[in-house]
């Protein structure tokens, strides 16, 4: 046997807090090195954090990243340990994003990133460039200091491997991962025997299972040992990487660390048997010819030997089951981690939440909940820095620390009820009952004079008193009336978390959260400068679907057992009046289905859909529930409101990533604000494909057998699509 112990990490890097990750690294390796581990790798661009963006254009950032590797090297922290150090490093006046390998307080081999990410959430082109040149190693001049520091002047620097006397590695870094022509493949067929990936990868609903498969792919097919280590938490942005570093060998996983986690530095190894590669290499006849005939890859020889003999009493680590969250866990610990990390980074001393008694509002007061449940659960396994940061936020004196959930959340966790005239008693009740559930300061605050003050003002000014539609007035009476309501209770909500701690002799102030879901993004259905307004939404990008799944959840897990009653109310915002034959409803105000929004999303931006595609990709998905001139009124409804509305995208409070639809206008849906509403050429199109249809006889005839059988093909979520009628109702489109 030549068995070897390697060990990957999950960091909590904080963006430019170079103080921060370089004590996370150094405390990674300290771990590795006292479980016996040979090798060592963490995530992608380590040193700096991932998400310092435009960060990366400034020389400083540079700079930095060489003086903290310096200062890793100039220790012991290196000695008898290889370290894979992901950091931005500039060769001949380009830009890379590089992993450094570095033993006994050398540099080995510097590999620059060759397949950049630069989709969805990514934009590293701006920032990088990618390695191109695969047929020599280039030679690397060490920055002045460096050299001095380590005596050692250059180093080479591209693609290639490491041949060690005793085993080969090489590195692949995050989307080499995912790539077509992965690097590992080349390299597997030269012998490497190693992989060490550092990864910067967000968190999204049901993708881990993608990564998962991808990693057990990566040596399933051509054998090797993979190490992933990738980032954990807030470093400062809309993303929350979620961890879930792991070690792979020959297609099994022997060892997977956790996804959600308030801990800085999670320290993940395993022992392998590098014979067994060699051993399923060698049973592969396909294998053995392809590698028999592959180019050669270059390499750096390193005259050092990193496996261990077999002894007694050691063996591999056998493979794990995979743990897989539901997506009700992860809509509860995924924001619930980001939000202690944005908490106890930013300075304040905790939350304040406009609390509705609806289901968005409920949901985000829950993961709130949920967030201090982990930080209890944390500091009774002795997580001295989750204990710390709890401390100083909850503002403990006389050597009081939290040790339940509720007496924390009463400290840091504010809920206002802003009712008015228009507001039940039902969802009153549910607000103050899911309050005291979670243990959260409760405010019950009435908006009514308030509002009337500025109607007051508005009639003094113009002689005109604007009245509800169900009192005579029209639309734009109406509109503007509930747009009152909302936006006072954003300044009211700023008013008091700003106000509230002096209230209370507590220092600092508390971060607004807003409670707006990403349907409602992608829509339009909400007031620009309301309380969906906050200071940050863990809830933007999670569809209404899966927050009302994930209610239904929380209500038994979290112990939050009045989330039940608000699932199941129907949604409404409650800005009109109640009469005894006029109830507010937001799916008939918004004219569609949330589900049928959640469908529209997808389409538009999943599928890459227009109107026409999206047209004709609906008519076949409704075909015998709806006609095609049904299919095209709601195409066309769905598109004039996504576009008169996408304005609000430019100011929308920012959130938690979550969803592959999400609308989020400054990252991840780059999309303009100023849309002809009409869509003249696009829903021309429409019509005329209507016309074609409806004259088709294929089509009449498919539309009667399918009615007959009744058939209900929509996409497997139910018999609720299609049921709102088109404009049947008055959008909540404040502008």
């Amino acid at each position: 046997m030549r068995l070897i112990k390697v060990a990957t990490c999950n960091l909590n890097q904080w963006a430019m807090d170079f103080d921060t990750n370089v004590r996370n690294i150094k405390e990674s390796i300290s771990r590795a090195k006292e479980e016996g581990a040979a090798i060592r790798i963490g995530p992608e661009l380590e040193i700096t954090g991932y998400g310092c963006e435009d960060h990366f254009l400034e020389q400083d950032s540079v700079t930095h990243s060489w003086e903290c590797l310096k200062d890793i090297l100039s220790g012991d922290w290196t000695d008898n340990i290889l370290c894979s150090i992901g950091m931005p490093i500039i060769f001949e006046s380009v830009r890379y994003n590089c992993q450094v390998f570095c033993l006994n307080r050398k540099i080995i081999m510097i590999r620059p990133k060759m397949a950049l990410a630069n989709d969805g959430n990514y934009r590293e082109f701006r920032w990088f460039s990618a390695w191109t040149l695969k047929d020599k190693l280039m030679d690397f001049q060490l920055p002045t200091d460096v050299s001095e520091a380590i005596s050692q002047d250059s180093v080479p620097f591209g693609y290639g491997y490491i041949q060690f006397l005793d085993v080969s590695l090489a590195a692949e870094t995050c989307e080499e991962l995912f790539t077509a022509d992965a690097p590992r493949i080349e390299l597997s067929l030269n012998g490497v025997e190693v992989f060490m990936n550092a990864s910067g990868s967000h968190h999204q609903l049901r993708k881990l299972n993608l990564r998962i498969d991808s990693i057990k792919n990566a040596t399933r097919f051509c054998g090797g040992v993979y190490m992933y280590s990738n980032h954990q938490g807030c470093d400062g942005g809309r993303l929350y990487y979620d961890g879930c570093c792991c070690i792979a060998v020959n297609g099994d996983v022997v060892a997977q660390g956790s996804q959600f986690s308030l801990n800085d530095v999670e320290v993940l190894s395993a022992q392998v048997d590098l014979d067994t590669v060699s051993s399923y290499r060698g049973s592969m006849s396909s294998f053995r010819e392809q590698a028999s005939r592959k180019s050669k890859v270059p390499y750096v020889k390193a005259p050092y030997k990193l496996c261990q003999p077999f002894k007694l009493g050691m063996f591999p680590t056998s493979p794990v089951e995979i743990k897989y969250h539901c997506p009700e866990e992860e809509i509860a610990f995924g924001p619930g981690c980001w939000l202690w990390d944005y908490l106890r980074r930013s300075g304040a001393s905790g939350f304040l939440l406009p609390l509705s008694g609806g289901a968005d509002s409920s949901a985000v007061a829950a993961i709130v909940g949920c967030m201090c449940q982990l930080v209890i659960k944390d500091i009774q396994k002795g997580d001295e820095q989750v204990k710390a940061d709890a401390l100083r936020i909850g503002q403990y004196k006389n050597g009081e620390f939290p040790t339940d959930s509720r007496e924390f959340a009463k400290r840091i966790f504010y809920t206002v009820y802003m009712g008015s005239e228009n507001s039940s008693e039902a969802t009153r009740s549910r607000a103050k009952k899911l309050s005291d559930e979670i243990g959260s300061w409760y405010l019950d605050v009435h908006i009514d004079t308030v509002v009337s003050a500025l109607i007051s003002l508005f009639e003094k000014l113009t002689g005109k008193r604007p009245r509800y539609k169900v009192d005579g007035g029209s639309n734009t009476e109406n509109l503007a009336l509930q747009n009152i309501q909302a936006r006072v209770r954003m300044v009211l909500a700023f008013m008091l978390a700003s106000l509230m701690p002096w209230v209370h002799n507590k220092s600092g102030f508390y971060l607004v959260l807003g409670s707006s879901n990403v349907d409602e993004g992608l829509r339009g259905y909400l007031t620009k400068y309301d309380c969906s307004s906050a200071d940050i939404n863990p809830i933007g990008s999670v569809s209404k679907q899966d927050l009302r799944a994930f209610l239904r959840w929380a209500a038994v897990h979290l112990q939050y057992p009045s989330l039940a009653d608000i699932e199941a109310a129907p949604p409404t915002a409650e800005l009109e009046p109640i009469r005894s034959n006029y109830n507010q409803l937001d799916e008939v105000d918004m004219g569609m289905t949330y589900e049928e929004l959640s469908i529209y999303g997808r389409l538009r931006k999943i599928f890459r859909c227009g109107p026409v595609s999206m047209f004709q990709n609906l008519c076949h998905r409704w075909c015998g529930r709806l006609s095609p001139s049904e299919v095209a009124d709601k195409v066309k409804y769905f598109f004039k409101y996504y576009s008169i509305n996408r304005h609000k995208m430019t100011v929308l409070t920012p959130s938690y990533h979550a969803e592959s639809y999400s609308p989020e206008d400054n990252r991840f849906d780059l999309r303009q604000f100023l849309y002809n509403s009409r869509w003249p050429y696009q829903f021309r199109k429409i019509d005329e494909l209507v016309q074609e249809m409806d004259k088709d006889p294929k089509t009449v005839e498919v539309q009667e057998v399918l009615q007959r059988k009744d058939l209900d093909i929509t996409s497997g979520h139910g018999s609720g699509m299609g049921v709102a009628a088109v404009g049947s109702g008055n959008p909540r489109a404040g502008l």
